[in-house]
């Protein structure tokens, strides 16, 4: 350890570091101006690739050469591109400058004026963000959420049929299955993640206010909204057309929300093992060398759904204020974006950093088959509802003349423990067909679970 690991004012940057560096490398400054040079390489390249300006286009070795600024920029190159931007006191054009400086070095002539050509800055950073942002959901933020998925869905499959007793309102209701609670969330989850998947990534490249003037009066000629289009599909994202200098973030914002949508139905997760922890459903397998308690010796405390619970609150705390900035722009331009924009990578750091909290403490779960058990056990008043509703069907079918099935029942059981043999006892003296009777008389809280089984094996639709 160094003493710098207990400077960072974020713990991302600090005590968490280690879980999120996959994101670092794509949504720090560092990641947004390697990305720029990237963005800037390629317009080069695409420029000279349709001959503009009497150029001709480069050769392989020159663009392979080109190219190769990207891949070997590192810290060394980005301590070089601070303190041109020391000077210049503007980020993109401190990348221009330090492109210009490479292709001298590279011996590449007469291309230095096509630098940034025809750009705002936002031509790059928009282009730069929304490769990035897409790198960081598809390369390391869903990954993460499939393994969690898969820990989750195989829970769900091992505990299919256990049978548990549900509680609505905190108190004891129809019994479930342990795995058709946890398919619930595997199926909520996978449903917002498409959406997610959806996610169109747009980026726009048409100059100082959206309409592409510097281009067009540079080279009437030029189709370059044509050329426009091809620029940003060919980088692998979607097309914006119609924009002020920025693009308007719509998508960004619509991707933050499904993002916090997602946080908080895995918060939802957290708080419901949270409780099962609690009340003894799951046991927790303590870590060699671990501590629960400074105090208590005995104590396996449940934090790393605690923890997750608390990184997905700031998560969405970022992303929320994000989606509800970024839509919003004065006239053609504010930097408004700027400075949020740099926090992107905060939201979707704390969102990773809960996954991979919930997909550990899902590791050291125990199911305490026996504690499940006994609850279902000691709460057969919840087998009332299966009792009215077999003597309203009754009723309806003319063989039972029973008046108001549920005051009945609600009179023998609300507030009360009812033992098997009292329920029964009532059910041998109900007048209702000797079907229906059998079927009530063999049935325990254990065995009310109807399809819920069945019903994992829908998660996945």
């Amino acid at each position: 350890m160094t003493d710098e690991m207990f400077l960072p004012l974020s713990p991302l940057d600090g005590r968490y570091r280690a879980q999120v560096v996959p994101l670092a490398k794509l949504l720090s400054e560092f990641g947004l101006n390697k990305t720029r040079i990237k963005v800037e390489v390629e317009w080069l390249v695409f420029l000279s690739a349709h001959s503009l300006f009497g150029t001709k286009a480069l050769e392989a070795t020159q663009i392979r050469a080109l190219r190769a600024l990207v891949d070997d920029f590192d810290e060394a190159e980005a301590v070089k591109l601070a303190e041109l931007e020391s000077t210049t006191k503007h980020d993109v054009k401190a990348v221009e400058y330090y492109l210009r400086a490479k292709l001298e070095t590279l011996a590449i002539k007469g291309l230095s004026e096509l630098v940034h050509f025809a750009a705002t800055s936002e031509d790059v950073n928009n282009l730069s963000y929304g490769l990035n942002i897409k790198a960081a959901i598809t390369q390391v933020w869903l990954p993460r959420v499939n393994a969690l998925l898969e820990n989750l869905k195989a829970l769900a499959i091992a505990n299919r049929d256990l049978s548990m007793l549900s509680r609505t309102h905190g108190q004891p209701a129809t019994p479930t299955t342990l795995g058709k609670e946890l398919a619930v969330f595997v199926h909520r989850i996978q449903r917002v993640i498409s959406q997610i998947k959806d996610t169109e990534f747009l980026g726009k490249f048409n100059g100082a206010t959206g309409t592409l003037a510097a281009h067009r009066i540079s080279e009437p000629s030029q189709d370059w909204i044509g050329l426009s289009e091809e620029f940003v599909e060919g980088l692998g994202l979607h097309w914006n057309p119609l924009t002020t200098q920025i693009e308007s973030h719509d998508w960004q914002a619509e991707l933050y929300n499904r993002v916090s949508h997602f946080n908080r139905i895995l918060h939802n997760l957290c708080t419901d093992i949270w409780t099962y922890i609690s009340i003894g459903y799951f046991r927790q397998q303590p870590q060699p060398g671990a501590t629960g308690s400074s105090t208590m010796p005995h104590k396996v405390n449940p934090i790393r759904f605690e923890n997750a619970e608390a990184n997905l609150e700031l998560s969405c705390a970022v992303l929320d204020s994000l989606a509800a900035t970024l839509v919003t722009s004065r006239l053609q331009r504010d930097l408004t974006d700027s400075s949020a924009q740099r926090n992107i990578g905060v939201g979707f750091g704390h969102s990773l950093l809960a996954i991979e909290n919930v997909i550990s403490g899902l590791a050291e779960l125990q199911v305490d088959g026996d504690r499940i058990a006994r609850d279902l056990e000691d709460n057969w008043e919840v087998l009332a509802e299966a009792i009215q509703t077999v003597i309203r069907a009754e009723i309806t079918a003319g063989r039972s003349e029973i008046s108001d099935p549920y005051a009945l029942l609600k009179e023998l059981t609300r507030g009360k423990r009812i033992t098997p043999q009292d329920l029964r006892s009532f059910v041998t003296d109900l007048d209702i067909g000797a079907d229906a009777k059998s079927r009530l008389l063999a049935l325990t809280p254990a065995e009310y679970t109807g399809f819920a089984g069945q019903l994992v094996d829908l998660m996945d639709e």
